[in-house]
């Protein structure tokens, strides 16, 4: 327990990346290209969707739902990471950890959410046709998206304030560019083995259950497309790309997660890396993958360039 006389730290330092030393601004660099992409990228796609009222269909709306996401999730921790590479600024708040803490957190989970609906949607398309719009209408539909927000707030919530109650009497120097949960943990004086459970059990109640529930969407599509005889190469050219899409996201965000309750885990830098790209990596390819492999929304960006 924390004794009378220790005081809690208010104020933290973000040190990720500190053993390049002198080159640690260079990170500047490839980081700064990657937040343009981002922001360029999600931004023609959500202004495509948006414009053509051919692409207002539930398909598309998903897709533009994740370009949301994938715009919102790298302004509440990149811009703050650039500045801390090229001017060395490194401090934050508890308050201002706890905050970035739960924003970069529900809306990380909240891509492999969109995911499972986008799976939903694909599921209702190819497999009941016939009462695809009924399905997909938003009454209807929000009957599988208010549980799963739902469960997103309150496990995101949880593990945020577990973490805030926490006394951090130790040091006040975070090893990572942005507050994650268990780089702030780690600095707590006391038992943390709660919060380590209940961030362990977070990652598997989001991203390892939508990802079961995405692959099982995907048996179902492909048993229904090769039983009926059914032309499946588009139905497989989607179901790939959603796949191999959570498969590569659910492997750096176990990696990360994991390497944090590992005694002999990776490296920091390596650690820190992964921690980043789990939540950058989708942000800059995700509208590639999902708007410029997409035919329709191709045709219209690169109407649009064109003029």
């Amino acid at each position: 327990m924390l004794m009378d006389n220790v005081s809690s730290h208010k104020h933290f330092i973000l040190d990720g990346f500190s053993e390049l030393g002198a080159l640690r601004p260079v990170l500047f660099i490839p980081f700064c290209i990657m937040f343009i992409v981002s922001l360029s990228a999600n931004s023609l796609l959500l202004y495509i969707i948006i414009s053509q009222r051919s692409l207002h269909s539930p398909m598309y709306i998903l897709i533009a739902g994740m370009a949301c996401v994938d715009l919102s999730l790298p302004l509440f921790f990149v811009p703050n990471m650039l500045l801390s590479f090229l001017f060395d600024w490194r401090g934050i708040s508890l308050i201002g950890c706890l905050v970035q803490m739960y924003f970069v957190h529900f809306l990380g989970a909240f891509q492999s959410t969109l995911l499972l609906w986008m799976a939903l949607d694909r599921y209702f398309a190819i497999c009941t046709p016939l009462y695809y719009r009924e399905c997909m209408a938003l009454p209807r539909f929000l009957k599988f998206m208010i549980p799963l927000m739902i469960r997103n707030v309150f496990v995101v919530l949880v593990v945020v304030t577990l973490a805030g109650r926490l006394p951090f009497c130790l040091r006040n120097v975070i090893d990572h560019c942005f507050c994650e949960h268990m780089a702030l943990v780690e600095l707590a004086c006391g038992r943390t083995t709660i919060n380590s459970l209940v961030g362990l059990t977070s990652v598997f109640l989001i991203p390892v259950v939508d990802f079961f529930l995405i692959t099982t969407s995907y048996i179902v599509i492909f048993s229904s497309v090769l039983s009926s005889g059914k032309s499946g190469v588009k139905a497989l050219h989607t179901c790939v790309t959603h796949i191999v899409v959570m498969a590569v996201t659910l492997t750096i965000v176990l990696t990360a997660f994991l390497s944090y309750r590992i005694r002999n885990g990776l490296p920091a830098a390596v650690r820190v890396f992964f921690s980043i790209m789990y939540l950058f990596f989708p942000s800059c390819f995700n509208p590639i993958i999902y708007g410029i492999r997409t035919t329709e929304i191709r045709q219209h960006i690169l109407k649009t360039l064109t003029f």
